[in-house]
């Protein structure tokens, strides 16, 4: 999304890009894929195929005058990829686990991804939890009293969140389709994440050599860059 010269950050020509790993955890459906396409290519697509094994998405974001490349491993929520899982969560700084507010049990799959993680991923690992299709849960235009969307809603806000701060994670309510907080979500990891973790990672691979292994495919084509230069409003 296009800034104005005033609105950016002002970052220092020398200034080194620093590398985040982050993977998106969740159950099938509950819009993983539809977050980040929001987040990398600011769009919304309204049909989007279940994604087979992971997807390897990048973007950059500049935060509190530093520049940070985001490497986004987009995992397949179907019960059969579950066991692939550590090979994309391994060595990432951070992880997105998302849920769908309209389906309860979707939450309870992502306390599961969060104690998985919490027990086998990196120490220090940033954990958000993110509520999706925020927008089928807000009430409806001013004047119509007939709020069909509210009902739609089966996870309440202060529940999510108040399991999120007793597990000591970011919390976000999201909406892809409106793109309302996507980019805050990925905004206060970067925030959460030292720097000097940030520069020592940026020597590393960050993708820990997962990709092209077990059918991971890419959602953005060509297969370069996928940020394409364009940064984010982080």
């Amino acid at each position: 999304m296009s800034e104005s010269p005033a609105s950016r950050p002002i970052v220092p020509s020398t200034n080194k890009v620093a590398t985040i790993k982050l993977v998106l955890l969740g159950e099938s459906a509950v819009g993983k894929s539809s977050l980040v396409i929001r987040f990398v290519n600011r769009e919304y697509w309204d049909n989007k195929e279940p994604t087979i094994g992971a997807a390897f998405l990048t973007q950059k974001c500049q935060v509190a005058g530093r520049t940070i490349k985001f490497e986004i491993w987009d995992t397949a929520g179907q019960e059969r990829f579950h066991s692939l899982a550590p090979m994309y969560y391994r060595n990432a700084q951070a992880a997105v686990v998302a849920y769908d507010i309209t389906k309860a049990s979707t939450l309870d799959k992502a306390k599961s991804w969060v104690k998985e993680l919490q027990r086998q991923a990196s120490p220090g690992i940033v954990i958000a939890l993110v509520g999706t299709k925020l927008d089928l849960a807000e009430p409806a235009e001013e004047g119509n009293e007939d709020d069909e969307n509210t009902a739609e809603r089966q996870v309440p806000e202060e529940d999510a969140a108040a399991y999120a701060e007793e597990a000591g994670l970011l919390f976000a309510e999201t909406s892809a389709k409106s793109s309302k907080n996507v980019d805050f979500v990925f905004n206060e990891i970067a925030k959460k994440i030292p720097l000097e973790t940030q520069t020592s990672q940026s020597r590393l691979d960050g993708r820990g050599g997962a990709r092209g292994v077990h059918g991971s495919v890419d959602l953005m084509q060509p297969s370069n860059d996928l940020g394409g230069g364009k940064q984010c409003a982080c």
